[in-house]
């Protein structure tokens, strides 16, 4: 029994059997996330570029790449999701076939050295993201084999299809897909590889005076020359003492205030009452009006 190669499907056919069974699939509760793009070019942006170009370079890819840019232009790849360390996707052919592209995480010493050499270089993780950076930056991320991009050695990949060869068209497709979609979200990168993007722009603010620095003595206005400006009176205002924090009453075994405290409430008891008046001026007011009082009993026993 001799091996034959499956007959031909034209892409318009392996569109419309994709398209059916996508929708057997999303009745089912599933979700497909297809790489489309817009245009002939796979990738527009840096990241999406850098990825595609890092894969050219290897000679290892150079038989079975040509028609993983073919598929994926064609919009073969139907489902495509990036993970931490891994990629999985369901690519069109002559049946749909479930693709897995392991990447491995970028080694701790490497991607100390980048951030090393990149730090201060790069002022925002916006600009990262963008792909607004500085040719040195480009070069020092993009560098083969101690980069931000794998090698082969880094990466595995299986495929469910019958084709015996160690990356088939549908994987390369898939690489050529992951171009596509760091186009989308550059961030998917650093989550591939297993670092954080923050780390490049750690250092960007280390050299920068601290915000809660006090001014300068020259700097500061003087309150009569602000009053002058805006013709007002700056009125100085005192500050207040702090309080002294208040003692806790000393009590007794028994639960009943101390003698001191005691004393302290008959004192302010005596100076809240009522002053009580010598009993020489008392006796000095009653024989003062005992007094007055003669003349007038005179009189009345006259008249009668």
């Amino acid at each position: 029994m001799y091996f034959s190669w499956k007959p031909y499907v034209p892409v318009a056919e392996r569109r419309r059997k994709a398209q059916k069974q996508m929708e057997k699939a999303r009745k089912k509760g599933e979700v497909f996330s297809p790489v489309t793009l817009a245009g002939h070019a796979i990738a527009r942006t840096f990241w999406g570029k850098a990825w595609c170009q890092n894969l050219e370079r290897y000679s290892d890819y150079s038989n079975r790449l040509p028609r993983g840019r073919s598929y994926v232009r064609s919009g073969a790849v139907i489902d495509l999701k990036i993970g931490a360390g891994v990629v999985t996707a369901r690519v069109s052919g002559s049946s749909i076939y479930q693709t897995t592209v392991t990447v491995s995480a970028l080694p701790k010493a490497r991607w100390q050295a980048i951030a090393a050499d990149c730090a201060g270089s790069i002022d925002s993780l916006i600009e990262l993201m963008q792909g607004r950076l500085s040719k040195g930056v480009m070069e020092r991320i993009c560098r083969e084999g101690a980069g931000l991009f794998p090698g082969p050695k880094e990466i595995t990949f299986d495929c469910s299809c019958p084709d015996w060869a160690a990356m088939c068209k549908h994987v390369a497709a898939v690489l050529y897909g992951v171009g596509a979609r760091l186009d989308e979200g550059p961030d998917l990168l650093f989550t591939l590889r297993k670092v954080d993007a923050a780390a490049l722009v750690a250092g960007a603010g280390e050299n920068l005076a601290l915000a809660n620095k006090a001014p300068a003595a020259g700097r500061l206005l003087d309150q009569a020359k602000i009053g002058e400006v805006f013709g007002i009176e700056m009125v100085e205002t005192a500050t207040r003492p702090a309080l002294a924090p208040r003692a806790k009453a000393a009590t007794s075994r028994a639960g009943k205030p101390a003698k001191k405290k005691t004393a302290v409430r008959r004192a302010l008891a005596a100076v809240r009452a009522p002053k009580k008046k010598p009993a020489k001026e008392v006796a000095k007011k009653v024989a003062t009006k005992a007094a007055k009082k003669i003349p007038k009993n005179a009189a009345r026993n006259r008249r009668s």
